[in-house]
């Protein structure tokens, strides 16, 4: 029992020194890597194929897709114009972590390529802990998961640098206190921008979409 902390610890260590090669593996070819999470059924995979086609015209796309088995996600997002798409299979594991990443970005040309989607496994813990090395972490939230979720997991509210809150178009049918959930992210991320939208209908998506391509364009 006394080891387990700083066995922890170096693993953590570990990961973010690897994180960091990556990130500087994706500055030098000038991509822009956001890592994508939620809990499941959010709709991170949904933001992911709804937000591809926007792009067409705007920016080449690889997703990288992590998930503990199947290869569903990642022909979904090849299906919506994913110009590369790698499925990661943890094998088990509730996370994506920097060795993973890694390896996905030694099978792709990133010169080919502006922006870098990963999909992080569908966890609400674990995923927070593990840094990618990618420049932004969103968190996407959804209606039908209720408005307590920043309140029980303050870790990844307060690691994240945007927030999708998805399936907006459902506010009229589920008791869903928007005030209750955005007092809970406000306190543990008041900087926190955020993106009320509906993968269904559209709506909302082009902020989402703008904000993107800003990010993409200034690290070019």
């Amino acid at each position: 029992m006394t080891q387990r902390i700083p066995i922890v610890e170096n693993i953590l260590s570990a990961n973010d020194r690897l994180a960091e090669e990556n990130r500087a593996r994706l500055d030098a070819a000038g991509v822009f890597a956001i890592n994508i999470m939620a809990s499941p059924g959010a709709g991170k995979t949904s933001l992911i194929e709804q937000t591809l086609p926007r792009l067409a015209s705007l920016a080449r796309v690889a997703v990288v897709d992590g998930d503990i088995a199947t290869s569903l996600d990642a022909d979904r997002a090849a299906a919506a114009g994913a110009l590369a798409s790698i499925q990661i299979n943890t094998g088990g594991e509730c996370h994506l972590d920097a060795v993973m990443l890694r390896g996905a970005l030694e099978q792709l040309d990133l010169t080919k390529f502006d922006l870098l989607i990963v999909e992080n496994v569908g966890n609400l813990v674990c995923p927070a802990s593990f840094k990618l090395g990618t420049h932004k972490s969103i968190l996407v939230a959804s209606i039908p998961e209720g408005d307590d979720k920043p309140h029980k997991y303050p870790g990844m509210y307060r690691g994240v640098d945007a927030l999708v809150v998805n399936k907006i178009d459902l506010l009229p049918y589920i008791n869903f206190r928007m005030e209750f959930f955005t007092s809970g992210v406000q306190a543990l991320n008041p900087d926190l921008i955020t993106f009320p939208l509906s993968c269904r209908t559209g709506e909302g998506m082009d902020a989402w979409i703008d904000w993107l391509i800003q990010n993409v364009k200034r690290n070019s």
